[in-house]
């Protein structure tokens, strides 16, 4: 039930805040606005619109729950680079941030199994 509610939750994150940097990337108002610090880093967008690509991606496999060690592995540097964005530049979404941290940190603990592999020597 909890491994349910987590994935839906973080898919739905993700998939809201990858159409949202699409609005960005073409120039029209986003539904969730960015502070005027965060808004600098928008500037490199041939980046943006692969990192929002895999953000869409991701949140539609979470959804489906399909592959989903694999969106957790494809999303782990992006939440990463969210928590340290909301921590040191921008911290109005700070709160969410953590949320996704959490929720990813539960799901990564859900499939331990998956990723054992990788820890080993």
């Amino acid at each position: 039930m909890v491994y349910h509610a987590a994935r839906i939750v973080l898919g739905i994150i993700f998939l809201s805040a990858g159409f949202n940097g699409f609005l960005v990337v073409f120039d029209i108002e986003p539904l969730i606005p960015a502070s005027p610090e965060a808004m600098v880093l928008f500037q490199f967008s041939y980046l943006l619109i692969v990192e929002k690509s895999l953000e869409v991606i991701c949140g539609i496999l979470l959804l489906m729950n399909r592959f989903v060690p694999l969106a957790l592995a494809v999303l782990t540097p992006i939440t990463a680079n969210i928590l340290l964005l909301h921590i040191f530049v921008d911290p109005s979404l700070l709160i969410l941030a953590v949320i996704m941290v959490i929720l990813q940190g539960y799901l990564f603990y859900h499939f331990r199994d998956k990723f054992r592999g990788i820890l080993e020597s």
